[in-house]
């Protein structure tokens, strides 16, 4: 049974409004999520609004440039930005800042207690462990505050294609680019005071394609890159939404093209990312496989480090490593593929099978 308690709980009420004008309205089972989040909002529309005007007018100290962890879905960055958030030189967004974005470095704290009893156990899509200090990706704060998402295709699959070509493919206006970026800036901005002005970790599949836009928002930020075995990848990604729709959603809905926006949006992020990426300099961006990094971990991160100019490895390397003993025990989705799925897979990934050199017998 889905949590009463929706992730647009952290909206405020004209945004909401807008998403339900613009999207239709939840179904009956839904109304309860909807109804809790509208009263939410306008309960700490006040305070929230507060937070935002003295936000604006407050004196804010330069902001480190962050550091951005792309690939696509199910390709390890969740793994990967877990491992390095353990460096207490790092910050992050948390849960209950992605829960309330418009109230990180107010109620959030004196709300910390009821917010904490509202995570879930894990991610639903897998047996990650989300706690109150898991580092979390800015996709759904995002989509929270406003901006163009393809998570308001899982609140409303009605138009599910729609969210995901205008946000995964680039398909948004020149206003929503423009609104996004306001609204990134101010989001990471916040963060950024409420983690102690460290540079931030910030994962998000999506930016796999959004590289030219967050190289104009931070000329200084490092990009690293995971990819992993696109067999894999496939199989989990369509699980990954399959799963996470029916926790999300907020009206019914039947079959979605979920198989076909995956298939196709692989090699279109991976290939603006290949161009985006091209002029780069060496020690901002880094590119690594995630079965490397299972394997070696530790010599990948050093070499991660050296090459970004990252500071003081052997400082990190002890908690990198207190967190990988505590991973021993831990298992991972099992999936099988039909020869359907293979040929699939094959016909529309080939190039990325090819430049990585992967193998079916891997998975």
């Amino acid at each position: 049974m889905a949590s009463l308690f929706h992730p647009l709980c952290g909206s405020n009420p004209p945004t909401l409004l807008k998403l339900f004008l613009e999207n239709g309205p939840p179904a009956l089972n839904r109304c309860p999520q909807a109804a809790l989040a509208l009263a939410v909002s306008l309960a700490r529309w006040p305070f929230s609004t507060a937070e935002r005007v003295a936000f604006a007018l407050a004196q804010k100290p330069p902001m480190p440039d962050p550091i951005f962890i792309v690939g696509y879905w199910r390709s390890g960055t969740t793994h990967l930005h877990n491992l390095l958030a353990q460096y207490p030189a790092f910050g992050y967004i948390t849960p209950l800042a992605t829960g309330m974005p418009w109230d990180i470095l107010g109620i959030v704290r004196s709300l910390e207690p009821l917010l904490e009893q509202a995570l879930p156990q894990d991610r639903y899509v897998d047996n990650v462990a989300v706690t109150p200090t898991s580092p979390q990706e800015d996709s759904i704060p995002l989509a929270t505050m406003g901006a163009t998402s393809y998570y308001h295709g899982m609140y409303f699959p009605k138009h599910f294609e729609a969210h995901f070509r205008r946000d995964v493919f680039g398909a948004e206006t020149q206003a929503d680019i423009e609104r996004w970026k306001r609204l990134h800036r101010h989001l990471l901005q916040k963060v950024s005071v409420h983690q102690g002005h460290r540079p931030l970790l910030i994962k998000n599949p999506v930016y796999t394609g959004y590289i030219r836009h967050l190289r104009e928002l931070w000329p200084g930020a490092k990009f690293i890159h995971i990819y992993r075995n696109p067999y894999r990848v496939f199989v989990s990604a369509r699980h990954y939404f399959s799963r996470l729709l029916p926790e999300l959603t907020l009206q019914d809905y039947g079959n979605l093209p979920i198989e076909s926006l995956v298939l196709e949006s692989y090699p279109f992020l991976l290939d603006a990312l290949k161009t985006d990426t091209a002029d780069l300099p060496s020690n901002q961006f880094f590119e690594l496989s995630f079965e490397n990094l299972q394997s070696n971990p530790l010599g990948e991160l050093k070499t991660l480090f050296e090459q970004l100019e990252l500071p003081d490895f052997e400082a990190a390397c002890p908690y990198f490593e207190a967190y990988l003993a505590d991973l021993k025990d831990y298992q991972q989705n099992q999936y099988s593929l039909d020869t359907e799925t293979i040929h699939a897979v094959e016909d529309h990934w080939q190039p990325y099978i090819q430049r990585w050199g992967y193998r079916l017998e891997a998975v």
